[in-house]
């Protein structure tokens, strides 16, 4: 059985239909990549995942329950943007998840119990590289030291499934190369689930175990919300392949176009 399936899953807002007929089956330990043009409605699909937005239509599920309306523990996700609190400090950042999980009318632990957490807090700090940086404000480090907190974050609660949404997109191309191959140990070390939103084909192949790519298969040119997305291509990759740079025949037709402003 899959950890996830999509069944006919629709969303819609209004008369625009952005997802039509998503039909999915995710192993648990995949590495997902999503691609495809602007307004193709990758953002979207990692919402209903997330939690964040119902569907429309269909079904999804998790171990083959229902999967919970609210985003539990099982599910993490990482932004583009630095999804982290300025107020706080590298440690305050990661303790904070901890705290809500055990404690999450004062957010607040004690003790043993708050010891265990700074400990458990500090343990993921130094797996992402940040064990020297406990004690520094959002403010004082740079894009790839945030996005690192970031992960951290996602992965205190010891998620089962980890969505990124352009996670590498605002970084310069060396620290992407050092987030890539964070991601990818961090992936095999914690046997995560990773289902990843990117405009960049090269990173799409050259991390993920599956390439899908979202676009519309039909078009009314005088009603141009009326169909929505589906899953136009969708292919397996080895380890080995993914490794490597992307083959490239593999995903080249003409009507794919590569997001570069933003993603729906």
């Amino acid at each position: 059985m899959s950890l996830l399936s999509l069944s006919n899953v629709w969303v819609e807002y209004g008369e625009k239909v952005v997802l039509e007929r998503i039909a999915l089956d995710i192993e648990e330990g995949a590495f997902v990549s999503i691609i495809g043009p602007s307004g193709a409605g990758k953002s979207s699909l990692l919402r209903v995942i997330l939690g964040q937005e119902k569907p429309t239509r269909g079904r999804i599920t998790l171990d083959g329950a229902p999967l919970p309306a609210e985003c539990g523990p099982d599910r993490g996700v990482v932004f583009q943007r630095y999804s982290v609190f300025p107020h706080l400090t590298v440690l305050g950042n990661v303790l904070l998840g901890a705290e809500f999980a055990a404690a999450p009318f004062a957010a607040r632990l004690f003790g043993s119990a708050r010891r265990a957490a700074i400990a458990e807090a500090e343990a993921m700090l130094g797996e992402v590289g940040l064990g020297d940086a406990k004690d520094l404000y959002p403010a004082q480090m740079s894009g790839g030291m945030q996005q690192r907190l970031a992960i951290a974050q996602a992965l205190i609660k010891r998620p089962r499934i980890l969505l990124l949404d352009e996670p590498f997109g605002a970084l310069d191309p060396g620290i992407r190369a050092d987030m890539h191959q964070l991601i990818t140990r961090l992936w095999r070390e914690h046997g995560l689930t990773i289902i990843m939103v990117t405009h960049d084909i090269k990173e799409a192949f050259g991390l993920g175990t599956r390439v899908l790519t979202l676009d519309k298969r039909r078009h009314d040119p005088h009603a141009p919300h009326r169909y929505g997305a589906g899953v136009v291509y969708d292919l397996a990759l080895t380890r080995k392949q993914a490794a490597e740079a992307p083959p490239p025949p593999v995903v080249d037709p003409p009507s794919i176009t590569i997001d570069t402003i933003g993603n729906n």
